[in-house]
């Protein structure tokens, strides 16, 4: 068996905002995952105008970063999580659908709503 990989990192708003502002524990996560993935909704959240997010324009076009389209499958299952916890946020249930989807980490500043989503998400608190 050989070493453990390293789980996937799921990027929230927040987390894409923390990457804008060169926030290093954020640009020292990334530098050390293997796979990231971006929620389009999330995406959108955080994009604003590209010529000044040079920083964010970069991660989301590096090698081993997908942006997670918000499909029929994942929009309903990001309304049925909305609908089961009293909550209306599709954009931070699809964070939740997506990393249970990928096995992976939220990296996010809003974990107190991700935590009410699911409370045994893995999350890393910005």
């Amino acid at each position: 068996m050989g070493p453990k990989r390293p789980r996937p990192l799921v990027l929230d708003a927040g987390a894409l905002i923390a990457v804008d502002r060169a926030d290093r524990y954020v640009i020292r996560l990334l530098e050390l995952a293997d796979e990231v993935y971006v929620p389009a909704g999330a995406l959108a959240q955080a994009w604003r105008n590209p010529a000044r997010q040079v920083r964010l324009v970069r991660v989301i076009g590096a090698d081993g970063v997908t942006i997670d389209p918000l499909d029929a499958d994942s929009a309903r299952a990001a309304g049925q999580l909305c609908g089961a916890t009293g909550t209306a946020d599709i954009v931070d249930a699809s964070v939740v659908v997506l990393a249970r989807a990928v096995g992976g980490v939220v990296v996010t500043s809003g974990h107190g709503d991700l935590r009410h989503l699911d409370p045994a998400a893995s999350i890393v608190a910005l």
